[in-house]
């Protein structure tokens, strides 16, 4: 299982706008009717990556507690599907739809979003406040597969926390680290 770590991303940032379908419902989405009203995650993930799985159930119990405070989640999955069928939008529905996914799963087919977050791997986590200013972009925790270290999202959460709070940005971000996104 080859690691990848996320590129940097300044904190700051105005997010990248984007207009992609959900695989849910298939209809198409730009980021300004999804994000939220005290601020937004935007999420790289896939339905193949290891490291997604390990996360998956930590996020359906974020998304499920943070949507409530007014904080959205946003999924993108950017992989190529040619390689990786399992990827697809077919299959992107099937696990949002088992795993009660609470936000939308969003396909970027032409990978200009994710190059536009300069996204490097799944999972890779980005929360912007209000006006879309990026305040945190790091790893969920440091639970990996394999690790033995509990899954809590205490980094990202704290991020959450500090936003909600009117709390400084948190100083030490650590790196998502996950499968590095698969590229045409």
């Amino acid at each position: 299982m080859a690691r990848t770590e996320s590129n940097e991303f300044a904190i700051g940032t105005k997010a990248p706008n984007f207009n992609l379908v959900n695989t849910i419902d298939d209809n198409f989405y730009a980021l300004n009717e999804l994000k939220g009203k005290k601020g937004t995650v935007i999420m790289f993930i896939c339905n193949h990556c290891p490291f997604v799985i390990h996360v998956n159930s930590e996020l359906v119990k974020m998304a499920n507690q943070y949507q409530l405070k007014g904080i959205n989640f946003i999924a993108i999955s950017s992989n190529e599907i040619e390689n990786y069928p399992q990827d697809s939008p077919k299959y992107m529905k099937q696990v949002a739809e088992k795993l009660k996914y609470p936000f939308p799963y969003l396909f970027d087919e032409s990978q200009q979003v994710a190059k536009a977050y300069d996204a490097a791997c799944t999972p890779d986590f980005y929360v912007f406040n209000a006006d879309l200013k990026s305040v945190y972009h790091g790893q969920l925790d440091n639970s990996r597969p394999g690790n033995e270290e509990p899954l809590t999202g205490k980094d990202i959460r704290k991020a959450m926390d500090n936003l909600l709070q009117n709390k400084p940005v948190l100083e030490n971000q650590k790196p998502s680290v996950g499968c590095g996104i698969k590229w045409k």
